[in-house]
């Protein structure tokens, strides 16, 4: 076997993922269904329920379908509590990448994505359909970003933080850990942990508040 595994086939960007897989001529070999409830793969891939997995398929690398960080989170303990060890990274065919980013495991960067010169992406981070990282970012673990959202360069971002489809992070913007970037968002200053970023200009708040 030299595939790799979606761990969580009830996510419905598995469909994307799929499609990612199949432009760069990745095999699939399973994917997992770790809840109860649909599952968004064909019937072309293979689907085991997590109580069912066998070594041959807990060996191999595995991706972790789901855009919310909290989700990502809780797949990947449920992966580890059964033997998964070894995290893929999945980085569509059509996506620009600077031949100096640093792109950890886990990591999945979708169709038509844009990463500029000196990026790191860690662990688990998750860039959806088009994002556009400019150069010089610092992408936090568990990170992720929406469609089309834009980052311009030297950009830091905290770990778990989500920026939303289409916003704009300004040049040298630090976002905190467990921040939200509001979809559409003008991003001008800082955001705090646990910030909530919203309309443009950005209204920077407390999530809680």
């Amino acid at each position: 076997m030299n595939g790799i595994v979606l761990f969580g086939a009830g996510s419905p960007i598995c469909v994307d993922i799929v499609e990612t897989c199949r432009r760069n001529g990745q095999p699939i070999e399973a994917a997992i269904r770790n809840v109860p409830g649909p599952v968004y793969v064909d019937e072309s891939i293979r689907v085991i329920d997590a109580s069912g997995v066998a070594p041959e398929i807990v060996a191999l690398p595995f991706l972790l379908p789901m855009f919310d960080p909290g989700n990502r989170r809780t797949a990947l303990a449920a992966a580890t509590a059964l033997g998964f060890h070894t995290p893929a990274c999945l980085v569509d065919r059509t996506a620009i990448v600077a031949s100096d980013c640093r792109i950890n495991p886990g990591v999945y960067v979708n169709a038509g994505c844009i990463i500029g010169g000196g990026s790191v992406l860690e662990r688990f981070v998750f860039c959806n359909r088009g994002a556009n990282i400019g150069h010089h970012c610092k992408i936090g673990p568990f990170v992720s970003i929406g469609p089309g959202a834009v980052l311009s360069g030297s950009v830091a971002i905290g770990e778990g933080s989500i920026v939303g489809s289409g916003a704009i992070v300004l040049p040298t913007i630090a976002i905190g850990a467990g921040a939200v970037i509001a979809a559409g968002a003008v991003v001008g200053r800082d955001v705090p942990d646990g910030g909530l970023a919203v309309g443009n200009p950005a209204r920077v708040r407390r999530a809680s508040s």
